[in-house]
């Protein structure tokens, strides 16, 4: 028998059928991808920016924007990030975040002058900001609520842990086998795969809520932080009474004036003023701003003392982190089993004070250090300390917002310790310059006393971190608290 030719409307209902969904460990694979580049190329320059202020002729200010830029962009657009996924679906906006992060890479790979190479990490900033919220709200539509969404979760976390911690180590093998460039160049072969492999298995999808871009928000809490933190630098060479020094940070000042004005009066704001009316919230979120002025300077400021001082090749300066990484994740794994018996603001204040501890022993380091003996002590103290803080900080932080709202709360926490670690980079790298620059010049012994005096500023930021938590931070009520 001759097979029927098919009707017309049968023909049309084949093409209208959907195609196949995706394996689920496709779509995991290329999210943990996206998070894991993003995360990376926080930490993986600071290893390689000794080579890149010889080869491009970076000053100290110049090197302080090599890891800002990408910092500022990152937080002043991460939660507008997040909500172009809503509007314009959350597979458009993955490609369009990872296709600008990974062409923003191969721009400053190829960088022949400094401006090219911070403005090449700007963009990267944006892209990554656009890209990251994308990777979890994937998993979050992709996986059902239960188990395997938790397993997912699980496994996006430990690859974005895994991607700081690798970063100095794979900086470091760049840098020194192959060229400082490939610390940004590496990120293009590994994006093309991810878009090709993104582009193929991930299937479209929107959230049913259709919300508007706040990106007149986005773009002033951006140039606001920046221009405090341009003025911020030019305080070394002027003074803080400066023309130089007082316009930046006028205008700085002026910038998140007009931001928290817009923030109050626009229907679907970057950042919703309500909520600072949560006192978790509010709390939570100031002592991230105040904890990331002291921390995020750490990855910078050891990675100079290690090569410029101690004369670490990119490769043992990279292994070097090792420790510090492995002390953050450790603490940050033990802290919700210590939640479940310790109230979590104890916890915090504990982890802090331990970080008070490293931060101060650190600020000892000398021209004569060694690694065991200057450094490999105060990086576990350290390091473990805020790993046990900022877990119950975060925790804190959502813990007095509507289950509806507790991923724009995680994302303010973010942007909170992101903006607070830019400015905190500023003021932290122009101390420790001022005190160089008083000892005498670039010598060990005064770039290694510039580089504690630092550590010693960050000791002060850190500890008045801890006293806000004392005295603003809620106690988590008993009945919240269970087993592990």
């Amino acid at each position: 028998m001759a097979t029927p030719t098919p009707l017309p409307s049968e023909t049309a209902a084949t093409a209208r059928a959907p195609r196949a969904s995706p394996p689920v460990w496709a779509v995991l694979l290329a999210a943990c991808a996206g998070q894991f580049l993003v995360v990376l190329d926080v930490s993986v320059v600071n290893v390689a920016l000794p080579s890149m202020r010889t080869d491009l002729g970076l000053g100290g200010t110049g090197l302080q924007w090599v890891v800002n830029a990408y910092a500022l962009t990152f937080a002043g657009f991460l939660l507008l990030g997040g909500r172009a996924a809503d509007l314009f679906g959350r597979k458009r906006v993955f490609l369009a975040g990872l296709g600008l992060f990974t062409a923003a890479s191969l721009a400053g790979g190829l960088a022949q002058e400094p401006w090219q190479l911070i403005a090449a990490r700007s963009l990267q900033g944006i892209g990554a900001a656009v890209l990251s919220p994308a990777t979890l709200t994937i998993l979050t539509t992709t996986f059902p609520t239960g188990a395997a969404r938790t397993r997912a979760i699980g496994t996006w976390t430990a690859v974005g842990a895994g991607g700081g911690a690798a970063g100095g180590l794979v900086g470091g093998v760049l840098t020194e086998y192959l060229s400082w460039r490939w610390v940004l160049l590496v990120n293009v072969p590994v994006g093309i795969v991810v878009l090709v492999a993104a582009a193929v298995w991930l299937t479209e999808g929107r959230s049913g809520v259709v919300r508007r871009l706040d990106v007149p928000g986005a773009v002033l809490v951006t140039a606001g932080v920046a221009a405090l933190a341009y003025g911020i630098v030019q305080t070394e060479p002027h003074g803080w009474t400066a023309a130089a020094s007082l316009g930046p940070l006028l205008v700085g000042l002026v910038l998140l004036a007009v931001f928290v004005a817009v923030e109050a009066r626009t229907r679907e704001p970057l950042m919703p003023l309500r909520l600072f009316r949560i006192r978790a919230v509010s709390a939570a979120n100031a002592v991230m701003v105040v904890c990331g002025g002291g921390m995020f300077a750490m990855w910078y400021l050891m990675s100079l003392y290690l090569q410029n001082v101690l004369h670490f090749s990119p490769v043992k300066a990279g292994l070097a982190f090792l420790p510090h990484s492995l002390s953050i994740v450790v603490g940050s794994k033990l802290a919700p089993r210590l939640m479940a018996r310790v109230d979590g603001k104890l916890l915090a204040i504990a982890g802090g004070s331990l970080a008070v501890v490293g931060y101060a022993w650190q600020s000892r380091m000398g021209a004569d250090g060694t690694y065991v003996g200057t450094v490999l002590g105060p990086a576990v103290i350290m390091s473990l300390g805020s790993g046990l803080m900022m877990t119950p900080l975060a925790a804190s932080a959502t813990s007095g917002a509507a289950p509806s709202e507790a991923g724009l709360v995680s994302g303010l926490v973010n942007t909170s310790r992101q903006i607070g670690g830019a400015l905190g980079l500023t003021v932290l790298a122009t101390v420790a310059a001022e005190r160089t620059a008083a000892r005498g010049g670039a010598g060990p012994e005064a770039l290694a006393a510039g580089y504690g005096h630092a550590f010693v500023v960050a000791t002060g930021i850190i500890a008045a971190a801890v006293v806000l938590m004392a005295v603003l931070l809620p106690r988590t009520p008993a009945a919240t608290r269970g087993s592990s």
